[in-house]
């Protein structure tokens, strides 16, 4: 059984019904809290395995109730280089996980959401298959191929996230590209779509951002 990891950052979560559905539906999985992100999950009476980070952002009576609830606390000091997302990812790492998912990571502070996009590329270098995901869209990073399996008409944009992208092919997608070059600062990859409910993307050097839209 593969084993899955959620990491809750303490960005925007948009639909806290559908993250705790999630949780709910995989049995096997482990919960690891950004900081303050843990409060999101008491109100759904979830306690997570693990809260991680500097606790500047969780109130001490959230912080001792997830304590006598069994929570690992793993703290760390204010004057730190990582952010607390990056921390609670690097915690995950050790658990050799086959697969991450990142909810509220996106919206609130531009330079939080930036940052947390910017750890898919830690996860790609890993090897580790993680995602982003949120209400209408997931993100995750390539440094290979990878399959998407969806709906007709589904947008998918692609945007690289190092200085340049070279060897991109995409298949099933209503702009097709063979051996592409994509660079910062020339968003050409932006809105293209599925033809129908499989699309490959593979790279041979570089790191692509691909982001799924739900929506059709």
């Amino acid at each position: 059984m593969n084993k899955i990891i959620f990491i809750i950052s303490g960005g925007v979560v948009n639909d806290p019904q559908s993250l705790y559905e999630e949780i709910r539906g995989i049995d096997s999985s482990v919960i690891i809290c950004a900081d303050g992100a843990a409060q999101i999950l008491k109100m759904f009476d979830i306690t997570p395995d693990f809260i991680v980070g500097d606790m500047d952002s969780i109130d001490e009576n959230t912080l001792r109730y997830f304590e006598t609830k069994g929570s690992g606390i793993i703290r760390y000091p204010g004057d730190k280089d990582e952010t607390d997302t990056q921390l609670a990812l690097e915690y995950a790492f050790g658990m050799n996980p086959d697969e991450i998912r990142i909810f509220g990571a996106l919206g609130g502070r531009v330079d939080h959401m930036l940052a947390n996009i910017s750890l898919l590329v830690m996860c790609a270098k890993r090897g580790v298959d993680a995602k982003i995901v949120d209400k209408d869209c997931e993100l995750f990073v390539i440094d290979r191929s990878c399959v998407i399996d969806g709906r007709e008409g589904e947008t998918v944009s692609l945007i690289p996230i190092s200085s340049d992208v070279r060897g991109i092919t995409l298949e099933g997608f209503r702009y097709p590209l063979s051996n592409g070059l994509m660079k910062i600062g020339r968003p050409y990859g932006v809105s293209n779509r599925l033809i129908g409910t499989r699309g490959t993307i593979s790279v041979k050097s570089g790191y692509l951002l691909i982001i799924r839209q739900f929506e059709v």
